[in-house]
């Protein structure tokens, strides 16, 4: 619980606003007061969000099924605007923990209490599924715990089965860890059973403290659920129907799985001896799905340790901190997007004492405030500043473009928060779909955007390729986050404006050969080059005349036509290497190389390259797949040690509720770059986009992810150093180590 901004507003809908309780990626949740005093949660979803007609309507329908929910495990709503410019729901305040917390915070449950909190969140989806819904996101997040029993919340995402017309095509609506198989194979189609294997793999986390199907990449553990089992330590010594109920919720077809009508009924009998035979569960008679079963346990159902927590937010619901400081800004926004007129309309301000930027994909939202006081008293309007954002946001390479728009989203609003800047920027998207044809269409549509300094992207080599050229005509700066310059095909004396904040992929053997040189010291390495990837010749090539360590290195070819990889293994282990480099970008290639390594014992280190790193090596190499080491050209900032990095995954977590994808830290560092470039201009309105690119290759910019540089000759290249990082294959799953320079 935390205090309320300056410019949380203080009333919605004859509710007090006293707390913020969290953030999501759809909005905030506020502790709020009715008229007659009691306590509720409130959600407000993002203006941004409800821009959208399709969401909006699926809010109207959330909020009118809900409210007729009777089972005391499912929190009830208590109210809702659905057509508020910012929707809102309230619902009863649960003054308790969520399961993740107080699993995380104090360890798994014992199997009696994990027992009844099955039995009660089989009833509340027994009447969810009795109404005709599917919730689509039954997590440890989403279970709270009371007094009497769990509460099962957020139906942000309930729906009818097969309902698909209100989400994204092919998007996977849910959480990593507790889908079912078929949703990660059919794109996110739910039905009541995949709520099922979601409560499998809740009670499986509550008693153990692990996700049955691991962490780590979110495709990685989507592959694992499909493909493997799932793994619950201390499975066999359960009571014989609590392990039942598991595996029965986590088998693969869910035909085998049980309803949850039957997994309430299945768990009453070991329930009543976890509260007690004055607590009984008492079925009625022949009434509703969700009424069939109601008991009443009492407090003791939780360890001591939860109850103390419960305890704690029930007195601080009771004491919530005083509202910060500072003044409450009233905006004037100006709304722009495609083919239409802008529209005025004025609200408070979301993102910062003085204006807010929101986003969505195609329409820049820009806020400003009417008059401005400068500190010696005199009324100014800030010069705005658009950024134009051009990346594949739908179709099947939508996974990179996506995570460079949250970056950037999340850098443009950090900017427009800063008490003294002197300017405001806004971000303007297209989705080019990875096309070239788009490309050129969404570059021909960006250039006409008044007030455009710059353009991040486009994420894929067609788009850019197609692009990019459009962009240098016009002297407009376009930043290349992510997609290979060396694969472009294009010049840097030809294209002046564009921007390459990525080493290219001719310096990859950088961040190996360091690790090689200073981390293991070897002086003897062999590399494997793989044939079916032609490009990898002349990364081996530079290997072996540019070894490790000043070395030696020799070159072992495997023929493209063949998946055995023992005779060229032989080859290279009969030269008593210390070290191992796979040149070749195959992930179920390189585990054959790692299967054929393990095969002949060796143990020394292991290197190749990102293209690598993916699940399927995981999958394929198996226990052979450990202690791998792979360069990346993306950090992980959830994993870094500097204050930056933790700073940019807390405010990332705050507004979207998840830690950082891949690519999301470079995306913002390029907002943060073009700040820096403005401001190097003063920031002031007739700043062109060819002045913004001369002075971006002037800068010396320290991003979250890495150092910025760039040669200070014709090329403008970036300066590959320290701009790379490893990342290593730990118990069975990717773990970052760092940049490759601080790597120790």
């Amino acid at each position: 619980m935390r205090a309320l901004h300056a410019q949380d507003p203080g009333e919605l809908g004859g509710h007090r606003l006293l707390a913020r309780l969290g953030a999501g990626g759809m909005g905030m949740v506020y502790l709020a007061r009715t008229a007659d005093g009691t306590l509720v949660a409130l959600k407000v979803i993002r203006a941004e969000y409800a821009a959208d007609p399709a969401f909006r309507e699926r809010f109207r329908r959330e909020a009118r099924l809900a409210r007729g929910f009777t089972c005391r495990w499912l929190v009830p709503v208590t109210a809702a605007d659905a057509e508020a410019r910012e929707p809102w729901l309230a619902t009863a305040f649960v003054p308790g923990p969520s399961l993740a917390e107080a699993v995380d915070g104090h360890g798994p449950l014992p199997p009696a209490v994990v027992t009844a909190l099955g039995a009660r969140l089989a009833e509340a989806l027994t009447e969810v599924h009795g109404a005709g819904l599917v919730h689509r996101d039954v997590k440890p997040g989403n279970v709270l715990l009371a007094l009497d029993g769990p509460r099962l919340i957020d139906f942000g995402i309930a729906q009818s089965p097969g309902v698909t017309a209100l989400t994204e095509p092919g998007a996977i609506v849910g959480t990593p860890g507790y889908l079912a198989p078929e949703q990660a194979r059919t794109g996110g189609e739910a039905a009541p059973a995949s709520d099922m294997f979601a409560l499998g793999c809740v009670l499986a986390y509550a008693l153990t403290g692990q996700r049955p199907f691991g962490l780590g990449d979110p495709a990685a553990v989507l592959y694992r659920t499909v493909h493997e089992e799932p793994d619950v330590p201390g499975l066999d010594r359960l009571p014989l129907p609590l392990r039942t109920a598991i595996t029965g919720c986590l088998a693969k077809d869910p035909v085998g799985r049980p309803t949850a009508a039957e997994l309430a009924r299945s768990l009453r009998d070991v329930d009543q001896m976890a509260t007690g035979p004055d607590q009984q569960a008492v079925p009625h008679q022949q009434t509703t799905p969700a009424e069939e079963f109601t008991s009443a346990p009492s407090a003791d159902w939780l360890p001591s340790a939860v109850l103390r927590l419960v305890a704690d937010r029930s007195a601080r619901a009771l004491d919530p901190p005083p509202r910060q400081s500072g003044p409450t800004a009233l905006l004037e926004p100006t709304v722009v997007g495609e083919g239409r007129a802008p529209s005025r309309r004025r609200i408070f301000a979301i993102g910062g004492s003085a204006v807010a930027v929101l986003a969505a994909s195609g329409t820049a939202i820009l806020l400003t405030n009417r008059q401005e006081t400068t500190q010696g008293g005199a009324a100014q309007n800030l010069p705005a500043h658009v950024i134009g954002f051009q990346a594949a946001l739908t179709g099947n390479q939508k996974e990179v473009g996506l995570a460079q728009e949250r970056g950037a989203r999340l850098a443009v609003a950090a900017h427009n928060a800063r008490k003294n800047t002197r300017f405001r920027l806004a971000l303007t998207s297209y989705d080019d779909r990875g096309e070239a044809g788009r490309a050129k269409e969404g570059a021909r549509k960006l250039l006409t955007e008044r007030s455009l300094c710059a353009v991040i992207g486009p994420t894929t080599v067609a788009a850019a390729r197609a692009a990019i050229p459009l962009y240098a005509k016009a002297s407009t700066p376009v930043l290349l986050v992510s997609a290979d310059y060396d694969a472009l095909g294009l010049s840097s004396a030809t294209e002046r404006t564009l921007c390459v904040t990525t080493a290219p992929s001719r310096y990859r053997t950088l961040p190996v050969l360091a690790y090689l040189t200073w981390v293991r010291k070897v002086e003897r390495t062999s590399v494997v080059q793989d044939q079916a990837a032609p490009d990898m010749a002349e990364t081996a090539r530079g290997l072996r005349e540019t070894p490790p360590s000043e070395g030696t290195a020799t070159v072992h070819p495997v023929a493209s036509g063949t998946d055995d990889f023992g005779p060229a293994v032989a080859a290279a282990l009969a030269t008593q290497p210390e070290a191992i480099v796979y040149a070749g970008t195959s992930p179920t290639r390189a585990a054959a190389c790692a299967r054929a390594l393990a095969t002949a014992g060796f143990t020394g280190p292991r290197v190749t390259f990102e293209s690598v790193r993916r699940p399927a090596f995981l999958e394929a190499a198996g226990e052979a797949a450990e202690g791998w080491v792979f360069e990346a050209p993306y950090s992980e900032p959830q994993s870094s040690d500097s204050k930056a990095a933790h700073a940019f995954t807390s405010a990332y977590r705050d507004r979207y509720g998840a830690p950082p994808a891949r690519w999301t830290a470079e995306a913002y560092d390029a907002v943060g770059l073009i700040a820096a470039s403005l401001d190097a201009h003063g920031g002031g309105a007739g700043i062109t986009p060819g002045q913004v690119a001369e002075r971006l290759f002037k800068l010396s910019y320290d991003g979250v992810a890495k150092p910025i540089r760039f040669n200070q000759d014709i090329t403008h290249g970036l300066r590959p150093e320290n701009t790379s990082f490893l990342y290593q294959v730990k118990d069975g799953k990717y773990r970052f180590l760092g940049r490759y320079d601080q790597v120790s």
